[in-house]
């Protein structure tokens, strides 16, 4: 054993660098300030509070800017431990209850949901550039296959297929699904090829290993806790290594990218780097990790959302 320690210990240690990824061409969003466990942001024409764990400092901000905002969202107890907190929003007058928000090419609705969500994650605009950079690249010579889990409002999915991909998308849930189909159309990409799947995401997968279907991209975006269609539980901690193993027979000869992000979890971006360079074990390759965060318009301030790792292969391999 001691002989077997001094030769793991002797090999060189691969020590990523984190990034700071921050998402860039933004004109219908903006993070106004932050502080004092909350956010104030701008999506469209209207403005919001939400709660944020994140933002342990002093808005730089006067108070009664924070309280011009159009809806505030008060936070209620968690249903249980594993879940995300349920509330209620507070309106200073009615809003309408969907409107349009466009970046770049994509456009897509938003709207209030009880879990504080407005149908975007800003932050996630970084991924859609850098994945429809990806596709753009290779799509003129062949055909790329892309698996878009844990789907949401689609703007992964539609991203990569405005750039050239077919997608899959997959998401536990029927009412986002219809959201992400909405939104589909709102950008004028009905006619490109979308799969869209209500499904729980380890059973998707596992079905698609013994199809022998394979993807080129895969995007996985889960959440800390959730339920598929049929009550399957997942639980991030104990579920996604097998999500990663599995989603990894479903690899091309040729994959593009994988990435990988979650939200609200006690884990750093070297837990998610080691996740995925084991699942990418021996096919080259570069990932990159850190945090995904938003710059504040008011103090300049850094906030981070998300953690991250990705991975991708030179497209103008021959």
């Amino acid at each position: 054993m001691g002989q077997l320690l001094d030769q793991l210990n002797s090999r060189p240690a691969e020590r990523p660098s984190l990034l700071l990824l921050t998402p860039g061409e933004w004109q219908d969003y903006a993070l106004l300030d932050s502080g004092a466990g909350a956010r104030l942001e701008r999506l469209g024409p209207y403005r919001f509070v939400r709660p944020e764990p994140q933002a342990l400092w002093q808005p730089a901000l006067p108070r009664k800017l924070w309280e011009k905002a159009d809806a505030i969202f008060v936070s209620g107890a968690p249903l249980s431990e594993e879940q995300e907190q349920h509330g209620r929003w507070q309106f200073r007058h009615p809003l309408e209850p969907r409107w349009m928000v466009r970046y770049k090419d994509l456009s897509f609705w938003a709207a209030p949901t009880p879990f504080r969500h407005l149908g975007v994650f800003p932050e996630q605009a970084s991924h859609w550039n850098w994945l429809a950079d990806l596709v753009r690249a290779v799509a003129p010579r062949r055909p790329v296959r892309v698996l878009n889990l844990f789907g949401y409002t689609g703007l992964a999915s539609l991203a990569a297929a405005s750039a050239g991909a077919s997608v899959t998308h997959v998401d536990a849930s029927k009412k986002v699904l219809e959201w992400a189909r909405a939104n589909q159309a709102l950008s004028g990409l009905s006619s490109r090829p979308i799969r869209w799947i209500v499904d729980d995401a380890l059973k998707f997968v596992q079905r698609e290993v013994r199809r022998g279907s394979r993807y080129d991209g895969v995007i996985i975006d889960p959440p800390k806790f959730g339920r598929g269609p049929r009550g399957e539980v997942w639980k991030l901690q104990e579920s996604l290594p097998t999500l990663l193993a599995t989603c990894r027979s479903l690899l091309s000869e040729e994959p593009l990218f994988v990435v990988l992000t979650t939200y609200a979890i006690r884990a750093s971006a070297l837990s998610l780097y080691y996740a995925l360079a084991e699942m990418m074990r021996g096919y080259g390759g570069t990932i990159t990790t850190g945090e995904m965060v938003l710059v504040e318009e008011s103090a300049q301030r850094l906030l981070s959302t998300a953690i991250f790792a990705r991975w991708s292969y030179d497209p103008q391999r021959p």
